[in-house]
């Protein structure tokens, strides 16, 4: 998700009839998602948070409210166009004021991310460089980073986003100069400089069914894992669409592709789109997205937690990307929540009774 606009602090508007949250019988009955999700015997349920919405204190309240996000994830301040904006120059600003608070609020972190294709900076991107500068680029970027959130976040998102849809290797930079072993490299730098303690994470989008991509990543794991080389997690994204989406069937087979191969597995960043105009009907199926992507994690033994790629429709990052698509979050325009927000609520309920 690409940084845009700041959004003002304003009175929150109504939300319009057909995406108005339903109403649930037992609302004060319902504590927070992540309480929910620990009795269900999840580590946790989180959300993304980006900076363009900082200074709206209401948005703000829920965000940093620990019973119900109990982890948290900087949407783009730890990306390396914002880390490292030019070469050798590292700013942690952006990153902290997401990651601070969450601290105070005894949020767990998920850091993300250490290498992708995407968001980097003029000076990386447009560099000619030979094998050995580059890898000597990755290595300073890396521990200089790791170096400066220490210990601080439960797992990094260590490479992001490493292939195509037909399983074959990423177009990029990293790709280009260093072939496809910069993964294995970028892993072991991650190793080297944030601890045992931490855990390294793949992270990707479109394995939450058993396909081909998902297989070569799982492929890949086992060849990592017989190698020696550090590898913890997956993660699987979950950006999902209504009426295409996996079912829970589908995300539980992903999710066990994993399993096997002795890493844990979350879902990193799910959010689920409508075509606009929106409906009821469409929330309803929106819903069922939202609770049988979280049953599935909750279903698979070593799938640890859930996070949203954040809660609110204003900030999502769904529009500017996908033209004619919207309202993917859990609380609506007016910090309202939705009926999707009830179906995981409930789902995780009824498992933690």
């Amino acid at each position: 998700m690409k940084l845009s606009t700041i959004i003002p602090l304003l009175p929150l508007a109504s939300a319009t009839p057909t995406q108005q949250a339903r109403p649930h019988p037992s609302l004060n009955k319902y504590p927070g998602l992540d309480i929910l999700a620990k009795r269900a015997g999840l580590l946790y349920f989180g959300t993304a948070i980006d900076n363009v919405v900082l200074n709206n204190s209401a948005y703000i309240s829920i965000a940093h409210n620990s019973s119900e996000f109990g982890q948290v994830t900087p949407s783009n301040g730890q990306k390396w166009m914002y880390i490292e904006p030019s070469r050798n120059n590292f700013s942690y600003s952006m990153a902290d004021a997401i990651v601070k608070p969450a601290i105070r609020a005894r949020q767990m972190r998920r850091c993300h991310t250490f290498v992708w294709h995407n968001q980097l900076p003029a000076w990386l991107e447009g560099g000619n460089w030979t094998k050995a500068e580059l890898t000597g680029v990755l290595e300073n970027h890396i521990r200089n980073e790791a170096r400066y959130f220490g210990n601080g976040c439960y797992a990094w998102d260590v490479v992001n986003e490493a292939f195509e849809d037909d399983g074959s290797f990423r177009d990029s930079i990293w790709l280009r100069v260093l072939g496809k072993e910069y993964i294995e490299l970028a892993f072991r730098f991650a190793r080297k400089y944030v601890g045992r303690r931490v855990r390294l994470y793949y992270n990707d989008y479109g394995i939450e069914r058993v396909n081909v991509k998902s297989k070569v990543v799982a492929a890949m794991v086992k060849d990592f894992i017989d190698r020696d080389i550090p590898i913890d997690g997956i993660g699987l994204q979950a950006h999902f669409t209504v009426g295409r989406a996996p079912t829970y069937d589908d995300v539980k087979a992903a999710l066990n592709l994993f399993i096997p191969l002795g890493v844990e597995t979350a879902l990193t960043e799910l959010d689920v789109r409508i075509q606009l105009p929106d409906s009821l009907e469409k929330q309803a199926l929106q819903a069922q997205v939202y609770a049988n992507s979280t049953k599935a994690c909750m279903d698979v033994g070593d799938c640890v937690g859930v996070t949203v790629w954040d809660f609110w429709d204003p900030v999502s990052w769904v529009p500017e990307t996908f033209p004619g698509y919207g309202n993917a979050c859990l609380f609506d325009d007016g910090l309202k929540r939705k009926q999707a927000y009830y179906a995981v609520s409930d789902v995780l309920r009824d498992d933690g009774e």
